[in-house]
C-alpha cells in the first residue's frame, strides 16, 4: 500500500492534507485514499487484533479497506475531520460478520471476542489485571465497546458514537454508565493480596 502514498504525492496530496479533504479527493482519485490507509491502517489493525486476534487481523484489515474504498463515494467526513471513526465503524461491521460466520450456531453477540491477552498486555499494573478484566466482562457489550473506543482507541465521544452508529447522546450515556459501573465493580472487588517474598 505504500505505492498509493507515493502516487498521492504526485497528485498534490501530502501527509499534511486533512482526512476530510482526502476523502473528498478520493472520490475522483483513489491515490488520495492511499494516504488515508497509510495514516490509519496501523490503528485499525490494532483494533482488529485486540478483538479478533492477531492471526486474523491482517485479513480483516484488508476487508475493512476494501469496503472503505467502495464506500468512499458516499462518506461524509466526521465533524472532527478524522476518517478514523468511519473506519472503526466499518471495522466493527466486518468483525460482526466474521464472528457471525465463525460461530453461526451461537446467538449474535456484540461483545466480539476480545483478545484478553492484548487487554492484559495494555494494563500497567499486573496486580490489577484480573480485577480490570472482571470489571470489563461485567459491562454490557455496548458499554464495554464505547469505553474501549474512548479509553483505549483515544476517540472522542462523538467519534465513538459515529463508529458505533449511535447518537452522541447515547454514546455519552453509555460511557457514563460504563465508567460508573466499572468504578463500582472495581471498588467492590477486594484487592488481590500482595505477595511478600520470604
Amino acid at each position: 500500500m505504500q505505492r498509493f502514498a507515493a502516487d498521492g504525492h504526485k497528485q498534490g496530496v501530502s501527509m499534511q492534507t486533512s482526512d476530510a479533504e482526502l476523502l473528498v479527493r478520493s472520490r475522483t482519485s483513489v491515490e488520495a485514499f492511499g494516504v488515508i490507509y497509510t495514516r490509519h491502517a496501523p490503528a485499525v489493525h490494532r483494533y482488529l487484533s485486540r478483538r479478533a486476534g492477531a492471526g486474523i487481523a491482517e485479513d480483516l484489515l484488508a476487508e475493512v479497506f476494501t469496503v472503505a474504498v467502495e464506500a468512499r463515494l458516499r462518506v461524509k467526513p466526521h465533524a472532527s475531520g478524522s476518517a478514523l471513526p468511519w473506519l472503526y465503524g466499518i471495522a466493527r461491521n466486518v468483525l460482526r460478520a466474521h464472528l457471525r460466520q465463525r460461530s453461526s450456531q451461537s446467538s449474535h453477540d456484540d461483545s466480539f471476542d476480545l483478545d484478553w491477552d492484548a487487554v492484559d498486555a495494555r494494563l500497567d499494573a499486573s496486580s490489577l489485571r484480573s480485577r480490570l478484566r472482571h470489571a470489563l466482562e461485567q459491562l454490557s457489550p455496548g458499554e464495554r465497546e464505547v469505553l474501549l473506543l474512548v479509553g483505549w482507541e483515544q476517540l472522542t465521544v462523538s467519534e465513538a458514537a459515529e463508529a458505533l452508529g449511535i447518537s452522541g447522546v447515547a454514546a455519552r450515556s453509555r460511557l457514563h454508565r460504563a465508567r460508573t459501573r466499572a468504578e463500582s465493580l472495581l471498588s467492590a472487588i477486594s484487592p488481590e493480596p500482595h505477595r511478600q517474598d520470604s
